[in-house]
């Protein structure tokens, strides 16, 4: 069913690494005159060969690494380098197809940072990851800058929640890299009298079409829904429900519920951790249609609920 996507995607994995190295070799002056933040320059281990990013009959679980102090689960709690390393490794051990590493919060009411100080956060930790799995190394940014950085330290995939319209030169730094590239809907504010499948059906079109302007091939594209983005509740709710509508974009689609305020509404849970049993049943909804990543803070519980869905799906293909 997912096989199309194979060579291109991993095709993607494999070209970040050429095109960047290409880069190095003929530096563009215009791109030698930006500054460079120290982390950028501090020496780094050595990156291991990315897997490609396969999009397979089994969902693939996208862990979460929050290098920040104010995301709105757990904030503050991997801040630090070390702690943020050992939460993706941990997230690893618990079977995560993809890390996803930001180093900005993108929560209501967050406070935005600069290049530098997001560089400064996601770079080492990265690139320490990067030396210790081969796993495909997301990195949650919605700035070009950033992401340039990320995939030199050691990233493969690019996940930008403004999809190339917050900055159109992120676009740009797909294209060149042949990274896979999530380009999710969102809002600066929630609006009840909108359609909001046919507004995010046009604004994921026009981010595609920003994307393929750049030079970039579709099959690079994965598309997200924005699950509580510039969206009321039951609008999030409705992006689940009706998630299938995305497959006319002709990308994969990622769907990121995971412990989300619409979650704790229908739950009753206000404490996002305590979230894990209703995000798993918003995801297995989303994977009845057709999502085919899902990007989670509980990564333990969404890969035995994944690994439940394929065995129902296919009882064959399960080793007795």
């Amino acid at each position: 069913m997912f096989d199309k996507y194979l060579f291109a995607l991993g095709r993607g994995v494999r070209g970040a690494k050429k095109a960047l190295d290409a880069a190095a070799a003929n530096p563009d002056p215009a791109e030698a005159a930006r500054d460079v933040t120290p982390a950028t320059q501090a020496p780094q281990p050595k990156a291991l060969a990315r897997d490609p990013l396969f999009l397979g009959p089994r969902p693939l679980v996208m862990g979460i690494v929050n290098v920040t102090p104010d995301s709105f689960s757990d904030g503050g709690l991997f801040l630090d380098h070390q702690a943020a390393i050992a939460h993706g490794m941990q997230l690893v051990e618990e079977g995560a197809d993809i890390l996803d590493i930001g180093g900005e919060s993108t929560r209501p009411g967050h406070a935005p940072v600069s290049a530098a100080e997001e560089i400064a956060r996601v770079v080492p930790v990265i690139a320490a990851l990067a030396a210790r799995t081969s796993l495909p190394i997301s990195i949650d940014t919605m700035k070009a800058q950033v992401a340039e950085a990320a995939l030199a330290a050691g990233a493969s995939v690019i996940n930008d929640v403004w999809g190339f319209q917050h900055d159109p030169e992120l676009a740009k730094v797909a294209a060149r890299s042949g990274a896979p590239t999530v380009i999710m809907h969102n809002r600066l504010d929630d609006d009840p009298t909108i359609d909001v499948m046919e507004e995010m059906l046009a604004f994921l079109s026009r981010s595609i079409e920003i994307g393929l302007a750049a030079g970039m091939r579709k099959e690079q594209l994965i598309v997200d829904p924005g699950f509580g983005f510039g969206k009321t509740h039951a609008q999030s709710l409705t992006c689940v429900r009706d998630l299938a509508r995305l497959k006319s974009l002709g990308c994969p689609i990622l769907l990121g519920a995971s412990r989300k305020r619409a979650i704790g509404l229908a739950t009753g849970r206000s404490e996002p951790r305590e979230r894990a049993a209703g995000s798993v049943a918003a995801h297995l909804m989303g994977v009845m249609q057709g999502a085919q990543i899902i990007r989670v803070h509980d990564v333990a519980a969404h890969v035995d609920a994944m690994k439940v869905f394929a065995a129902v799906m296919d009882p064959a293909g399960v080793e007795m």
